[in-house]
């Protein structure tokens, strides 16, 4: 795991510009606290930070290779999990490899088969190779879109990097956001391919980028297809179980200490028991980790979204799988620091306004980063097997909107609502979300003959599959990577996301529940607590200390009438919210000051400048 960056211009040589590839590859520095490396020839420069996974003396990047018709090199992040096998597969095609790294399985996986290379890769990972045979930049994203990837056009080339700060730290980069940037980040839909910040683009999921003189071209080379499935209920359930089997086998796989992220739900404590069968044949034990809050088990309210606290389950799925657990607790002065808000949004390069929950994951990844370079996670599940409450919930069913936009606005209120109303009413943030809608229902295929209930439910797995996971992937990948842990995703599998996708829904909740065939696939590895329990979001604190700490940052920010973030902000309706310590034990009024105070910081930490019509 590592962070890439990279800068190709047709008319210059860039072995001259050293200081800029050197500040854009620091940008990276907490992707890859490892090891550094850059490469400049000609038209072509690439820089690399490491983080140390697999073959720790002979992974270093930029790797490169010498060819008649020029040099190819290649700047990698993420994982092949499928490595071994195209290796020695590429061995019986002749070709010799110096160091035990998948990267080189890359490297040599592109002088075979070109970007077709994707094709034959199962994992999570971004990558460019700069092809001097061709004087051309190639750049690939795997099929889910676990590991982020971003490039900004120039007159004459392209910059591209694991995040935005990358790019951004070039000065031929602006950090200029539109109001199309600012209809993005104010929907929690992540449209495929936008990045908000102007002339930015994601490199989609699924996606090859090919970049010479006369510019970008693109080309899919994975989609999310509707097919038929034949299997009945009892084959479905054996298929399940054999592909988590094999995910996790090949995601355990390391030459770093590993561990498990334990939430105490089904989707968490399914891989931990798997993987902790799987290493006890070896004759290892996980370690899990789990986050809390002071006081939270002991003083916990239910609520719409949380019936239970999660650390009774945990630790039932910790005594039955025998793993070696810790809890991380975190109390509320820690979670309401501003020092750890900054770090939250100058990771994301966006204020993402998930507030406590972005601020917990970044606390639990850090402690865990002190034990454990590897960290195995259930993230995913809810959006591959059906899981959310959204799925069982009729208004968001039939809504003609983002399925979760409809439950969120119920607990959580508008996402903009802290905007100015002048602001608001020109975004239309509601005529966007309803294009985008648009745009992404008609992605999805019907199949011959398959009822209306059947096709409402596929495309609301479909919007999930392909918006609402990546808000949650970019986040996994900022909160963690932002402190050199590495965290896998087995649930994002392509061969279980497609095998699952196309089982009908009256398969996926056979008996009524969510996750049917996930709880089904491994209930003989899980307690029996866990496999009763229903689905629970991510924790976030109950603690007034909190809140009360968010009305202080308020009323100070408020005491700064300057500040840019009222260019955004109503003013008025935060000091409101700020001064009613009641409307704090709601959810909505919580997050607004949040949302308030990442804009804030944004705003501080990136100076961007805005164009508000």
């Amino acid at each position: 795991m590592c962070g890439i960056t990279g800068w190709v211009s047709y008319d210059r040589d860039l072995a001259a510009e050293a200081t800029v590839l050197d500040a854009m590859t620091e940008t990276m520095a907490c992707r890859g606290p490892d090891d550094r490396g850059t490469w400049a020839e000609g038209p072509a420069a690439l820089g690399h930070r490491r983080l140390a996974v697999i073959d720790l003396p002979g992974g270093r990047q930029p790797m490169s290779a010498r060819t008649p018709g020029g040099t190819v090199a290649l700047v990698y992040s993420g994982e092949a999990y499928n490595f071994t096998e195209l290796r020695r597969e590429l061995a019986d095609r002749g070709h010799r490899f110096t160091t035990d790294s998948d990267t080189e399985v890359v490297l040599r996986g592109y002088l075979e088969w070109g970007d077709t290379v994707a094709e034959r890769l199962n994992g999570m990972y971004a990558f460019a190779v700069w092809d001097g045979r061709h004087d051309k930049l190639v750049m690939i994203r795997d099929r889910m879109g676990i590991k982020p990837f971003y490039y900004h056009r120039t007159p004459d080339g392209v910059l591209f990097g694991s995040e935005p700060k990358a790019i951004l730290a070039n000065p031929l980069a602006r950090p200029r956001v539109t109001q199309d940037g600012l209809r993005e980040l104010f929907t929690m839909i992540k449209t495929p391919g936008h990045a908000v910040w102007d002339g930015m683009r994601e490199v989609a999921p699924g996606t090859v980028v090919t970049v010479d003189r006369s510019g970008p071209s693109t080309r899919v080379y994975w989609r999310l297809e509707t097919r038929e499935h034949t299997d009945d209920r009892d084959t479905t359930i054996a298929t399940v179980r054999d592909l988590l089997d094999d995910i996790v086998r090949r995601q355990l796989v390391a030459d770093v200490p590993r561990c498990t992220l334990l939430s105490g739900g089904l989707d968490s404590s399914a891989m931990t028991a798997l993987a902790a069968r799987q290493l006890a044949e070896r004759g290892e034990k996980v370690r899990s980790f789990a986050v809390d809050f002071a006081g939270q088990s002991d003083h916990f309210v239910p609520d719409e979204l949380r019936g239970t606290p999660d650390t009774p389950f945990v630790h039932d799925v910790a005594r039955h799988a025998a793993t070696d657990h810790q809890d991380i607790v975190l109390d509320a002065e820690t979670l309401a620091d501003p020092a750890v808000r900054r770090q939250v949004v100058r990771a994301r390069d966006l204020p993402s306004g998930f507030g406590d929950m972005d601020a917990s994951l970044l606390l639990l990844f850090r402690a865990i980063r002190d034990q454990s370079t590897v960290a195995l996670s259930g993230e995913s599940a809810d959006e591959v097997f059906g899981g959310y409450l959204q799925f069982f919930d009729e208004d968001a069913r039939t809504a003609d909107t983002f399925p979760w936009l409809v439950r969120a606005r119920r607990h959580f209120g508008e996402d903009a609502g802290v905007l100015r109303p002048d602001l608001a009413e020109s975004l239309d943030l509601e005529a966007y979300i309803a294009d985008s809608h648009r745009t992404a229902v008609a992605e999805v295929r019907r199949l011959d003959g398959e009822s209306d209930f059947e096709y409402r439910m596929r495309r609301m797995c479909h919007l999930h599959l392909t918006r609402f996971v990546r808000v949650l992937l970019d986040r996994k990948d900022r909160m963690s990577m932002a402190v050199g842990l590495e965290v896998r995703v087995p649930f994002c599998d392509h061969r279980l996301v497609e095998y699952v996708y196309n089982t009908p829904w009256a398969l996926k909740s056979f008996d009524g529940r969510e996750k049917s065939l996930l709880r089904e696939a491994t209930a003989d590895v899980l307690p029996r607590s866990v496999y009763d329990r229903v689905k629970s979001p991510y924790p976030s604190t109950q603690d007034p200390l909190y809140a009360r700490a968010l009305q202080q940052q308020v009323k100070d920010l408020l005491a700064q009438p300057s500040h840019a973030v009222f260019g955004l902000v109503d003013r008025e309706r935060l000091r409101a919210a700020a001064d009613d310590g009641a409307a704090l034990g709601g959810q909505a009024a919580r997050r607004g000051l949040e949302r308030a105070l990442d804009l804030a910081h944004w705003l501080d930490l990136y100076s961007p400048e805005l164009v508000l019509d």
